[in-house]
């Protein structure tokens, strides 16, 4: 078998991508397509065949490689002319590319394929910058465009992303030599070149000039004059105030599906919210197809100004959403009538809640099933700032009809996108809170909680050493490493304050935290007795009172689990500060559980034994000196408690995580009070 050689149309097409794809300005994440063509030897015939290679659908430029393209037979997919339907069956090309891919394919031919190999251009680029986009939903585009850019762009009537699409720009190329591309009416730009330096080039080049032209000519205030109140709040405040809202807009936007949120305060939207114009051009909702789509078509507005109170606004929320869901109802309502009158049927709606909600000198908070989502929804919506800023800087900002926002959202072929998706984790949108999660038990938590879809925060005393917990588990779409002293209710509730600004919430609160000292009952001083009592007893109630206030505003219901022990049921020699503490615990759950239960928060323990594997307390001292009270070597005492159980098997934290875990899945989604023995059996620790 001989290696695989990478054709260097492929490797030039890889790099420009990077390239342009590295920068926001030019483009958005997993927004616009490149392409090239080139020559490769058929393997069955040995003849040389002529290549498109395209980024696959759902791609990213900065980020491609050449698994992301697709790869198709030029001669084939020009021949699709010949059969092309016309545009009222235009989506059925998007099936026939399958028939003109090369070998296996590659990645999944995107609706914009056509566009690519119709060109008659040997690099096409097709991407979405702002400075483009701006032009592109100006009320003047057209003239904008020619006064902006000479011949050497050509304006594109806005059409939907597809095969005539394709057939339009081909013909413009081949009607104006001179062109070297397009701007493409409420949508972006495409640009070619016969060269990959020469495409890459002439794109900058497009989007250069529409910023420097914007720079130069558009007004200095398109938003208009400041609002008196709505002025960016200072930095802590509005960040305090963001965390104390964080729930309540996460109930809002996930009353239909749970969201996962991201918080963003950037000049960008601070800017936009505390000027005249913002509801007026919010409420016109945002125009680029991968702009709505992630962020539905308008956001949510509060209608108050910076200077209102918490209270106020979370009074004036249930208004404000019922407003927005029959807004959202009402839009989707009149765009598949329009449907059925074309003989479509659309599919379901897929939710009435808002992805991006505006609060006037706090910030923008956007949602998504995920992290990730949820941030790149945040970030497509300040590009639609951007856009409209230079849009009105210019001219008026007019986005796509409102028809055409719902052809595109509810496109047969955007659903069938989203069902091809992987089904999500078990604890996909939870978000968990885990502290003393940097080692030990709480570490084997966490990431078994990532592991299975839950956003994670690692929280610890260390906090450096979190942060590094953090980071070995994935990337801040991920998890989050932060300081947690629980003794300090103040500690607390700035580490909760930093999980709901990364994540928009909290979901899974495991009181995990604890250390050890093995003494007599004379040895046992009253320092000992209240620094294991203010960790364990006082820190669990201060974590749990306080994320319980979060679970209770979020309406989604939610997971309490301490990490008790077997000894807060048995009565062992030498332990009296730890199994006294452990029993507080214990009892708290059943507290817990009687008052949270009316809003459906189930609070449930575990009580492990003998985990000395990679336990933290038994590291830290506690293991000696047990071992001792048992008179045997410490390096024994993990096999000498798996002896004493029923089963005989040693306890690792993985067996605690895995515990955790099944308490915070669907099906113990009527548990609640429980105690989880994880100790391989201990009969004189059985629950009465």
């Amino acid at each position: 078998m001989t290696n695989h050689t990478v054709n260097p149309a492929v490797e030039a097409l890889v790099a420009r991508s990077n390239r342009l794809g590295a920068d926001p300005r030019n483009t958005n994440y997993a927004g616009g397509n490149t392409s090239a063509k080139g020559v490769e030897k058929d393997p069955v015939t040995g003849q040389d065949v002529e290549l498109l290679w395209v980024k696959g659908s759902g791609g990213d430029l900065g980020t491609l490689t050449e698994k992301g393209l697709a790869v198709l037979r030029l001669d084939r997919l020009r021949a699709l002319q010949d059969v092309y339907p016309g545009v009222e069956r235009e989506d059925e090309m998007v099936a026939a590319f399958d028939y003109c891919l090369h070998g296996k394919g590659g990645a999944a031919p995107s609706i914009d394929t056509a566009m690519h190999g119709l060109v008659d251009a040997a690099h096409v680029d097709h991407l979405h910058p702002d400075a483009g986009i701006a032009i592109a939903t100006a009320v003047d585009g057209p003239e904008l465009t020619a006064k902006i850019f000479g011949g050497k762009v050509v304006w594109v009537p806005w059409r939907r992303p597809g095969f005539q699409l394709g057939l339009d720009i081909a013909a413009i190329k081949a009607q104006h030599p001179e062109a070297i591309g397009t701007v493409l009416g409420g949508h972006g730009i495409t640009a070619w070149g016969d060269t990959s330096e020469e495409a890459e080039r002439n794109s900058l080049w497009i989007i250069e000039t529409a910023a420097a032209y914007i720079d130069a000519n558009g007004e200095p205030e398109p938003f208009g004059p400041a609002l008196a109140g709505y002025e960016p709040l200072p930095v802590e405040e509005r960040r305090a105030k963001a965390a104390a809202l964080a729930p309540h807009l996460r109930a809002v936007a996930s009353f239909d599906n749970p969201q996962v949120g991201h918080y963003t305060d950037s000049d960008v939207v601070l800017e936009f919210l505390a000027r005249e114009a913002h509801p007026r051009l919010a409420e016109l909702g945002t125009s680029c197809p991968d702009h709505f789509l992630r962020t539905k078509v308008k956001p949510l507005v509060v209608d108050l100004p910076a200077t209102a109170s918490v209270e106020e606004i979370v009074e004036r929320l249930p208004r404000l959403h019922e407003a927005y869901r029959a807004d959202y109802t009402a839009y989707y309502e009149r765009g598949a009538a329009e449907a059925r009158a074309r003989g479509e049927e659309p599919p379901a709606m897929r939710g009435a809640d808002p992805a991006i909600v505006l609060v006037p000198g706090v910030g923008m908070f956007s949602y998504g099933g995920d992290k990730q989502t949820a941030r790149v929804a945040g970030e497509f919506y300040v590009n639609a700032i951007n856009v409209m800023r230079g849009a009105e800087a210019l001219s008026t900002y007019r986005p796509i009809d409102e028809s055409e926002k719902f052809r595109i959202e509810y496109w047969a072929l955007e659903e069938a996108k989203l069902k091809r998706r992987p089904r999500p984790k078990p604890l996909a949108t939870r978000v968990a809170f885990v502290t003393g999660a940097a080692s030990g038990i709480g570490r084997a938590i966490a990431e078994r909680l990532a592991s299975e879809g839950a956003c994670v925060v690692v929280a610890d005393l260390d906090a450096e050493k979190a942060q590094g917990v953090a980071a070995e588990i994935g990337t801040t779409d991920v998890a989050l490493g932060v300081a947690a002293n629980v003794a300090d209710e103040a500690a607390v509730q700035a580490a909760l304050r930093e999980a709901v600004l990364a994540f928009g919430g909290v979901d899974i609160v495991v009181n995990n935290a604890g250390l050890s000292l093995s003494k007599s009952l004379f040895d046992t001083t009253e320092a000992d007795w209240d620094l294991q009592h203010d960790v364990m007893a006082k820190g669990s109630f201060l974590v749990s009172k306080n994320a319980a206030r979060i679970l209770v505003d979020q309406k989604l219901g939610g997971d309490i689990v301490y990490i008790s022990s077997k000894n807060s049921v048995f009565a062992g020699p030498n332990n009296i500060a730890y199994s006294a503490t452990k029993a507080d615990q214990a009892h708290q759950v059943r507290l817990l559980a009687a008052e949270l239960g009316e809003h459906g928060v189930k609070v449930n323990g575990i009580n492990p034994d003998g985990v000395v594997r990679g336990s933290g307390i038994f590291a830290s001292g506690w293991g000696a000196n047990r071992a001792k009270t048992y008179g045997i070597p410490e390096e024994d005492l993990g096999k000498f408690y798996a002896q004493r159980t029923l089963l005989k098997r040693e306890v690792l934290p993985e067996h605690v995580a895995n515990a955790v875990y099944a308490l915070c899945t669907s099906d113990f989604s009527h548990t609640t009070g429980l105690h989880v023995p994880v100790d391989a059996g201990v009969a004189q620790a059985f629950l009465r």
